[in-house]
């Protein structure tokens, strides 16, 4: 008799397991998103600095100025 449950008591188990499993796969989304926006953000200050780097010259007193610049830069030395 004691393996006997209700059926109330049956829903209240498969509620109770089902908002947990929920909340697990809440929590584990956040932190996967929170993961892939830290690993964005360490990557684009490379990938910025990469590009200007690849469009800019240096004239000599040292004045960062973009490929455009190039022929004005030059006249004027």
């Amino acid at each position: 008799m004691g393996r006997e449950k209700s059926p109330g008591l049956k829903i209240l188990w498969v509620w109770t397991l089902g908002t947990a499993a929920i909340l697990v796969a809440s929590v584990v989304r956040t932190r996967m998103h929170d993961m892939e926006s830290m690993m964005n953000q360490e990557q684009a200050p490379k990938q910025t600095q990469h590009i200007t780097t690849g469009h800019s010259i240096l004239t000599t007193d040292e004045t960062v100025l973009p490929e455009s610049d190039r022929e004005i830069a030059k006249e004027l030395k």
